[in-house]
């Protein structure tokens, strides 16, 4: 049930979400399954999907929940959902799904009613996938329980496993060249959690003032992580796969209106 602003935050329950995230990461299927995945030129994939939660500036409770489906390669749009919705668990670094997760499983329980046919072959996150703490991020997370293939897209190094913004990454990012351009990002125990692409060079260009993983480059996201997530371990070329701009377009849709039936309600 969602609270009302004046209530106290939940307290996180910490020790439950751990349990809750070791029990599921059992469920992780990391191999590729799907044909479309075994071909470099991605044939057969025609739908990728895009999920986040937006939230209204200066509120950290009220979101809008959107969910947009794309033709694969055209990236027409052929399916949005925007919800607001009020959060009520607290974040806590490395365990965001358990805030935001259960409102974009409901969007993709309403596309599955709806617009079964529409159900997306990949799903790309806001978030990390096995680049996370325990290995099981916000898009791990929402590939178990919808039983769709997830990719993570995350706009900051998380750093775990040895990885580190250090010079060496920075000479990494400062390498790529041209768009489809990545580099893995490997862990000191060996495995590679993600990669990252050509945006990451672009938006230490413009923004040379700023560190490593600094402000928010905006909806484009220049500075992108792509980490696997449910059934997805092959990254795609991103340049063609940043369905990401249209979910937040759809967000962007959402709070719109959420702010003109504020300003009708005052």
């Amino acid at each position: 049930m969602a609270r009302s602003e004046t209530e106290p935050p939940e307290q996180a329950p910490l020790g439950r979400w751990e349990r809750e995230q070791a029990q599921l990461k059992a469920n992780v299927i990391e191999e590729d399954t799907e044909e479309w995945q075994k071909n470099s030129t991605f044939a057969g994939l025609e739908r990728v999907g895009g999920a986040d939660l937006s939230y209204v500036k200066g509120n950290d409770t009220i979101a809008c929940a959107s969910l947009v489906v794309l033709s694969y390669p055209d990236l027409e749009v052929l399916y949005e959902d925007c919800q607001m919705v009020t959060v009520s668990a607290p974040y806590v670094a490395g365990y965001l799904a358990f805030r935001e997760a259960p409102f974009l499983v409901e969007a993709a329980q309403r596309l599955q009613e709806r617009e079964p046919g529409l159900r997306p072959q990949v799903l790309l996150v806001d978030g990390n996938g096995v680049l996370h703490h325990r290995g099981f991020g916000v898009a791990c997370h929402l590939g178990v329980l919808t039983g769709l293939p997830c990719i993570g897209v995350a706009k900051n190094l998380l750093q775990v496993d040895g990885l580190a913004k250090d010079e060496q990454h920075k000479g990494q990012i400062r390498d790529l060249q041209m768009g489809g351009d990545v580099f893995p990002l490997r862990g000191t125990s060996g495995r590679v959690l993600g990669m990252a692409d050509i945006r990451s060079r672009e938006y230490i260009r413009k923004h040379l003032s700023s560190p490593l993983g600094g402000t928010s480059p905006g909806p484009g996201r220049p500075f992108l992580f792509h980490c696997r997530g449910n059934m997805f371990s092959t990254v795609p070329g991103s340049s063609e796969l940043d369905s990401l701009s249209p979910t937040v377009t759809c967000a962007n849709k959402g709070l719109e209106r959420y702010r003109t039936i504020k300003r009708n309600e005052d």
